[in-house]
């Protein structure tokens, strides 16, 4: 009974609230205008594009140029549901950061719903790109897992707080990850978009893609959660900022380019191989 009190007392003492309610956090945003822009301001574009791509969509009838628009509107949808419990204080917390870090000691607003975010966006963005290139199963299924265990680790960075040195040490799983996606994007994808005809729009977008996706561990780096050179609301516009580029403008120059070529993405394999080519005859049971 004593020491929880007195645990209690020691940590007003040093302004170090033990929990806080989702309304206090929710306060927190309120009263940090910046921050609390950065999320409206998605919450709106991600309502306005969401609107736009199912306009832009409505005449696509071939069954894989509708997976790359479906692929691509889920983008915005998981967007606008993440972003307003960002702005809701649901998927937002308090960590205090350990010994070596910057702010070690203090408790730093940690936006762990972005990861969430990104783990189910993500793949939808990789998954289209995959479509538009014509890829196969194996190279598909290669970039989209490495994706999410890079938003996985990179969460698993953002919420640790037993050790600095572990933070960084998931930090840098996170990005062995994201070369996976790099390669896949960059040597392998621009081959099978070349055979499928799709070089030209594949190109610029893996281009918008690979640029803006490099910004995303960077501003981790220099933000509160890493060096702390940038506070928690520039932060979190920078992500924002990337968020609008890599996500609502890519999705529209796609589906802009799909609803323009159909024919083309209609002439592509409607299903995905392993690219592997079986010998012939094999699996064909030899007479007796």
């Amino acid at each position: 009974m004593i020491e929880p009190i007195a645990a209690e007392m020691v940590a007003l003492v040093h302004g170090v609230p033990l929990e806080m309610t989702q309304a206090e956090v929710y306060q927190e945003v309120q009263d940090n205008t910046l921050l609390n822009a950065s999320f409206w301001a998605n919450i709106a574009l991600a309502g306005v594009a969401i609107l736009l791509f199912v306009y832009m969509g409505r005449n696509v009838t071939d069954p894989r140029a509708q997976l790359i628009w479906v692929a691509t509107l889920l983008v915005p949808l998981v967007s606008i549901a993440s972003y307003t419990g960002l702005a809701s204080g649901l998927t937002i917390s308090f960590f205090e950061m350990p010994s070596g870090h910057a702010l070690a000691g203090e408790e730093v607003l940690t936006m762990w719903g972005r990861y969430l975010t990104w783990t189910l966006s993500t793949p939808m963005i990789l998954l289209a790109l995959g479509l538009l290139a014509g890829t196969n199963l194996t190279k598909l299924f290669t970039i989209i897992t490495a994706d999410i265990a890079m938003c996985v680790t990179g969460l698993a960075a953002a919420m640790t707080t037993s050790s600095y040195g572990l933070r960084w040490f998931w930090y840098f799983i996170s990005c062995t990850f994201f070369l996976v996606v790099l390669y896949v994007l960059l040597v392998e994808w621009p081959k099978d978009a070349e055979a499928a005809g799709t070089a030209d729009i594949f190109n610029m977008l893996k281009i918008l893609t690979v640029v803006l996706w490099l910004g995303y561990p960077i501003f981790w780096a220099l933000g509160a959660e890493g060096l702390a050179i940038l506070d928690v609301a520039i932060t979190s516009w920078g992500y924002s900022a990337l968020d609008i580029g890599a996500k609502y403008v890519f999705a529209f120059l796609l589906l802009r380019w799909v609803a323009a070529n159909e024919a083309l993405i209609a002439r592509q394999p409607s299903t995905f191989g392993t690219g592997v080519t079986p010998d012939s005859g094999a699996g064909t049971p030899a007479d007796d």
